[in-house]
């Protein structure tokens, strides 16, 4: 598959990680990785949203953490890089926005929108839906619950499954209860310092 995308394009490959990220895990690390090495792609960038159009935005913490703890989950990776769009644009965080502003700022990259199998079944209620996917190439995970397959041209590609989420971490901290192994030491060392996810939900 690598050979096939880099024989077949002169431009950048570029992925991106869209989400919330609060907190960033090591579920995402390692799905960006996979992406990233079985695609070959020069960078995969991780774009935390400033308000997701689908989620409660209650338990979202403010970007400036969000923003720190990726910086720290992802240093030390060459292929990874932050993306600051979203929370620079401010307001509901809309895919198509972004993608249509990306595509204006770099005319010479592809992208490629990660996404897990369970929010690929979400593609039909995404904003402007027809118009990103001549945007982007939408990039599925495989997982076993979720059937591989769309009536959208998603490209799918396997990665380790771990099983953890952004809100089971904020469970458990502000349970007193460790999420060490969960999220990398430097983001978890933010997260004490900081004090966050202290209240119970």
């Amino acid at each position: 598959m690598k050979e096939e995308i880099l024989g077949s394009q002169h431009k950048k490959q570029v992925g991106i990680m869209g989400g919330t990220f609060n907190p960033p895990h090591l579920g995402h690390l390692v799905m960006a990785e996979s992406v990233g090495s079985q695609l070959g792609l020069e960078k995969v960038l991780f774009m935390p949203d400033a308000q997701p159009p689908h989620q409660a935005t209650k338990t979202t913490i403010a970007a400036k953490h969000r923003l720190a703890m990726v910086e720290r989950a992802i240093d030390g990776n060459s292929r990874f890089e932050l993306e600051r769009a979203e929370i620079d644009r401010g307001g509901v965080s809309y895919t198509y926005d972004t993608m249509v502003t990306l595509k204006q700022q770099h005319p010479d990259t592809d992208f490629y929108f990660i996404i897990g199998a369970d929010m690929v079944k979400d593609l039909p209620n995404w904003h402007r839906i027809d118009d990103l996917l001549k945007l982007v190439q939408f990039v599925g995970v495989k997982r076993p619950e979720f059937p591989a397959e769309s009536r959208y041209p998603v490209l799918w590609v396997d990665a380790p499954l771990l099983d953890i989420s952004s809100s089971l971490i904020r469970q458990r901290i502000s349970q007193n209860c460790s999420v060490r192994y969960l999220v990398p030491d430097a983001v978890l060392d933010y997260i004490e310092e900081e004090g966050l996810y202290r209240e119970k939900h």
